[in-house]
């Protein structure tokens, strides 16, 4: 299966800047003097130079120095296309573009190697401030006069606590008949299948038609 190619805008873009710049800064060293190979070296040392500052920006960051030599590698490509532009006589160049022409591959080595070989010096880390001794705590000088008078004290006497309530005697166990309970299990039962609750003691009294004691004693032996 073919594996389609996605062409991107911008690497169009970059592409036809690249080799247009490139073009240019190779017609304006041919017209400064440096001819053959040298016209070619020339946008091949100004894109390295670019390239040295893209990878000093990604590993150390932003940096006065990697900013300042890529301001410098922009005013040469760009001052190429400009100067080739119409604007310059390439066929009568000044002696000053010829002289910094002639010294850009110094330079642009110069950049480079402070680009590739210059660290970041680390951050200083301020010493942490000294923390001072904490003060002695004070010492309190024992009175030898006021010793007996403390022992002479007397403790005042808590009042006596009141005994604890007795319990009061559980009821007597009322006696249900079996058949009783049985009939409440079962009314019980269809309480909690109609309502989805558990039947409560007023409500089984009053299906049971028993006197509350008698209730209360039935709902204990169902819990």
């Amino acid at each position: 299966m073919a594996r389609s190619i996605r062409l991107d805008a911008v690497l169009i873009q970059a592409a036809i800047a690249g080799a247009l710049s490139f073009a240019h800064l190779h017609d304006l060293a041919a017209a400064a003097g440096q001819s053959g190979w040298k016209a070619w070296a020339y946008p091949i040392s100004v894109d390295l130079l670019l390239v040295a500052v893209w990878r000093r920006l990604r590993t150390d960051g932003p940096s006065r120095l990697a900013w300042s030599w890529f301001l410098v590698a922009l005013v040469a490509s760009l001052g190429a296309n400009i100067a080739t532009a119409g604007l310059l006589d390439l066929d009568h160049v000044p002696a000053w573009l010829r002289i910094l022409v002639a010294g850009w591959p110094a330079l642009a080595f110069l950049g480079g190697t402070l680009l590739a070989h210059t660290t970041t010096p680390p951050g200083h880390v301020a010493d942490p401030a000294p923390v001072p001794p904490a003060p002695p705590a004070p010492v309190v000088e024992e009175d030898p006069e006021a010793a007996p008078a403390l022992e002479a004290e007397t403790v005042p006497e808590l009042p006596a606590a009141d005994p604890a309530p007795v319990p009061a005697p559980a009821p007597a166990a009322v006696p249900v008949p079996a058949a009783l309970v049985d009939h409440a299990r079962k009314v019980a039962a269809d309480h909690q299948a109609r309502t989805g609750a558990r039947i409560d003691t007023d409500t089984l009294r009053a299906r049971l038609g028993v006197p509350p004691h008698l209730a209360d004693a039935i709902a204990a032996q169902l819990a």
